[in-house]
């Protein structure tokens, strides 16, 4: 998906009628329309926002992993390299260069007793993930399934009933979880379930201050959707993936191969700098 948030309307469908009421008048038959419009519309936004929320994580876990280890060999290199200059040279600018460069790749003590694990002696987090994810963004099938879901079984859809919203929270947060790791055969299986079970359909509330409380309600919850994408997209890992909004491993593998480059070309420095004079 591209970093813009847009929000699609679908017809909403007439308030549904409550056994015993009196009649709705058109005003708030209206304004029942107008709340179904926009919980499906909130609905559409959250998708939006949870997908490029998990493109984001997902990213940011994979550039580690896999780029980790190839900026920690150039520091590494660098440091060698200036070792070497320092060596032959023995000028006391090159020397402190070569300290400087030393320094930020030596262990930082007690980072790790600090942070509880989260960080390695190097500050960053460790590289090894159980769990990584496949690719940052995931397929097409799953982008599919993913969206049908919640828009079958988002939370807001119970309205009142807070044991099905309850129910509901609890499936959605087994639907992201398969989602974020892109497996087709989780969301596939959690499609049929929910096709299996109960799926209550509660009623309207028939009064229009009620209505209009969830219209409230709604707009906050859009509020506060757009400023969590907002800040998404202006973290370094959102401002990174706009280089390659259509496809974001292409661009992992982009850099990886631009790294690769540099590691080569600091090994071949290296290599001229230690070679013994007697061998050319």
């Amino acid at each position: 998906m591209t970093n813009t948030f847009g929000t699609e309307s679908a017809a909403a469908a007439g308030p549904a009628a409550v056994p015993g009421a009196a009649p709705a008048s058109a005003g708030q038959e209206r304004l029942a329309k107008a709340v179904r419009a926009a919980e499906q519309a909130l609905i559409e936004f959250e998708i939006a926002v949870e997908t490029f929320r998990v493109e984001v994580e997902n990213f940011s876990r994979l550039h580690h992993q896999r780029l980790g280890p190839m900026y920690a060999r150039l520091d590494e290199l660098d440091a060698l390299i200036a070792e070497a200059v320092a060596a032959h040279s023995g000028d006391r600018a090159d020397i402190e260069r070569a300290w400087e460069a030393r320094a930020l790749v030596m262990p930082m003590p007690g980072v790790e007793e600090l942070f509880g694990g989260l960080l390695g002696s190097d500050g960053v987090r460790p590289v090894e993930d159980p769990n990584p994810p496949r690719r940052v963004r995931p397929g097409k099938e799953a982008q599919r399934l993913y969206r049908e879901l919640v828009r079958k079984a988002h939370p807001d859809l119970a309205q009142d009933d807070e044991e099905e919203k309850e129910r509901r929270s609890a499936f959605i947060a087994r639907v992201n979880e398969a989602y974020a790791y892109a497996d087709e055969d989780a969301l596939q299986a959690l499609a049929a379930e929910w096709e299996a079970g109960p799926v209550p359909l509660a009623d309207l509330p028939g009064e229009a201050e009620v209505l209009y409380a969830r219209l409230e309600w709604l707009a906050e919850r859009k509020e506060m959707l757009s400023a969590m994408a907002a800040e998404l997209d202006e973290s370094a890992i959102g401002q990174m993936m706009r280089l390659a909004p259509d496809d974001p491993d292409a661009l992992l593998n982009e850099i990886a191969e631009q790294l690769l480059g540099q590691v080569a070309q600091r090994e071949a420095r290296l290599a001229e700098l230690v070679r013994d004079p007697a061998d050319g």
